[in-house]
Formats: C-alpha cells, sequence, structure tokens
C-alpha cells in the first residue's frame, strides 16, 4: 500500500502523513485574500472527468451515477480516464471502445458490471486487454446497483422480515414464487432495488446484528465500488499531477511581486503534498517508493529519485523524480 498517504482513511498502513496539495492551495487562498490565487485554486480543485462508456444494457448508467454520486465529474468529452463498462461476455465493440481509448492517450480501466449474475471477467477474454501496442489495461469487477442503494423505511421493514423469517434465497424465481408472509410485489421491488445478492447479503447482515440503517454502507463495501476507485484515482494521477504542475507554474508567475506566494512554495506543506502526487504518479507505474519515515530513508530516497530524474525517463517522470527527492530532502532536515 502507499505509505505517502493524503487520506489516511483510505491508504492504511501510512508512516508519512501529509496534507492534500488541493487542501492547501485552497486554504492559503483563503489566508491571502488574493482573487487570482482564489481561481487558481478553484480550477485545480474541479473534479477530473470521467467518461462511462458501454454498450445498452449493460449497466452503464448505473455505474455513472455510483461515479457521481462519489463526487467524480461524468463527462462525455476531454476526460482524464475512461472506463468501458461490460457484461457476461466481451463483445468486439467492448475492444474497440478500449482501443479507441487508448489511442487518444486517455487511461482506461474496463469494469466488468453484474458481478453477481455472471461471475468475474473470464480471464481468457482479457488477452486481448492485456497485450498488444497499448500494452496492459486495468480491469476491475463490481456490482454497481449495489453501490448506488438507497432503503425507504418499506424496503428496511422487508428486509427486517425476511431476516426473521427466512425465504428462499436459491435463485430469483424460487424466492419470488414460494410462500412467505412478505408479499409477491414488495419482493419484486427488493429484487429490482438489490438484486438477489443484494438481498441475501442484506438478510445475512441484519441476522448478524447490523443496524439495518447501516446497510447502504455495508452493500457498498461489497459491491467492489471502492476498487474501481481506487484504480480511477491511479489512473487519474498524472492528470492529477500535471494540474498541480501547471498551478505551480501560474503561482510561481506571480511570486515575484509577492513574498506571500513566495513563502507559500516554498513551505514544507507545499514542497511535501507535490511529493505526494508525484509519487502517485511513479506508484501507479508500478514503481516502488521507500516509505521508511528515518533520517537515513530520506536521504537515501532523495538521492535514488535525483538520479532517476535524470535518467532516460519521459519529461514527466522526470519531473516527478525531482519533486520527490526534493521533498524526501525537507524530510532528512526535520529527522537528522
Amino acid at each position: 500500500m502507499p505509505r505517502f498517504s493524503r487520506d489516511p482513511t483510505r491508504r492504511e498502513g501510512a508512516t508519512i502523513f501529509v496534507p492534500d496539495f488541493d487542501d492547501v492551495l485552497t486554504r492559503f487562498a483563503q489566508e491571502c485574500g488574493d482573487a487570482a490565487v482564489a481561481a487558481v485554486a478553484a480550477r485545480l480543485a474541479a473534479p477530473l472527468r470521467v467518461a462511462v462508456t458501454g454498450r445498452a444494457g449493460v449497466g452503464r448508467t448505473t455505474l455513472a451515477r455510483a461515479l457521481a454520486r462519489d463526487g467524480r465529474r461524468v463527462a462525455e468529452h476531454t476526460p482524464d480516464v475512461a472506463v468501458v463498462v461490460v457484461a457476461e461476455a466481451v463483445k468486439p465493440e467492448d475492444v474497440a471502445s478500449v482501443a479507441g481509448w487508448c489511442d487518444a492517450d486517455v487511461p482506461v480501466v474496463v469494469v466488468g458490471n453484474k458481478a453477481d449474475l455472471t461471475g468475474p471477467i473470464p480471464s481468457d477474454a482479457l488477452r486481448r486487454y492485456r497485450s498488444g501496442e497499448h500494452g496492459d489495461v486495468s480491469v476491475e469487477s463490481v456490482v454497481a446497483l449495489l453501490a448506488v442503494v438507497s432503503l425507504d423505511d418499506d424496503a428496511l421493514g422487508a428486509l427486517q422480515l425476511l431476516a426473521a423469517q427466512p425465504a428462499e434465497l436459491r435463485s430469483a424465481n424460487a424466492f419470488l414464487d414460494a410462500a412467505h408472509p412478505l408479499p409477491r410485489d414488495v419482493r419484486t421491488r427488493l429484487l429490482r432495488t438489490l438484486g438477489l445478492r443484494g438481498v441475501a447479503h442484506s438478510v445475512r447482515a441484519l441476522r448478524d446484528g447490523a443496524d439495518p440503517h447501516d446497510l447502504p454502507t455495508l452493500l457498498r463495501e461489497v459491491s467492489g465500488f471502492d476498487r474501481v476507485l481506487d484504480r480511477l484515482d491511479a489512473l487519474a494521477a498524472p492528470a492529477r499531477y500535471d494540474r498541480i504542475r501547471a498551478a505551480l507554474a501560474e503561482l510561481q508567475g506571480r511570486a515575484a511581486g509577492d513574498d506571500r506566494i513566495a513563502a507559500f512554495l516554498a513551505d514544507d506543506d507545499t514542497v511535501l503534498a507535490v511529493m505526494t502526487a508525484a509519487v502517485d504518479v511513479v506508484q501507479a507505474a508500478g514503481l516502488a517508493v521507500d516509505p521508511g519515515d528515518d533520517a537515513a530513508t530520506h536521504l537515501r530516497r532523495a538521492v535514488w529519485w535525483r538520479g532517476y530524474s535524470r535518467g532516460p525517463v519521459s519529461p514527466l517522470h522526470r519531473a516527478c523524480g525531482a519533486d520527490i527527492a526534493r521533498g524526501s530532502l525537507r524530510l532528512f532536515e526535520r529527522r537528522r
């Protein structure tokens, strides 16, 4: 797991906590009262754009709704990252959609929806995604329906009745057709809202003592949706870092005439927040960053990434290496 955490609630085991650059800049904009700085902060804080595509009937709209609910900006045009939703079988149009995003240099994740009905996408069906000129493409499985659950009092009451008086849950038809005190139309509505897996998981959770009002959270946990979010965050790391670099460049242009901006750019929180964004980029590319928080590790990390930034790497990774080295030296100064 990454150890340079912007949000310790999402990254367990972190040893070095630094603020998110968006938060650092927003706080500075509020403190300094400069309208130009506030405009830079507002542009940086705008949600990254996610395109959600897929064939009719695969659950594209449900997944898009879940992403929007979680604060992602779903947009068809000029996305920072793309999601191709598939279900049951991988079709030629799915492969073409993935290739189209790759050709446009947009990072893409394939999401196999309705995993409760069809199971994970067979590994052999993914060979077309995982080879060729575009290299590997990320693949995740999800039950999008369970990521957007909203249960009213009637639904909660129905689930509590099912927990108290077990129903047949071997199949959807068995659940609807078997004799039970819960009316058939109510059972039909539960299936539309939760699917059979959602009903079964809810009943099991209630029998285990769960609070009925906690069911939406519990269902989201089993939906696989958070894995999709983590994958999107990793794929969007370069776009997020580019935004930060653009904001820094704009602020540097104003720093010559404003000591407050110059001090902000040199502040430890700023340098370390930029470092964390750079770490996200290189880790998303499969590189490891030593997470140790002692002076020797910080110095060793600074030297290694300085050398990396001067090697045969892309401009993006050259900038990342320099920012990781710079932040590591700040951490070294704190520890020595």
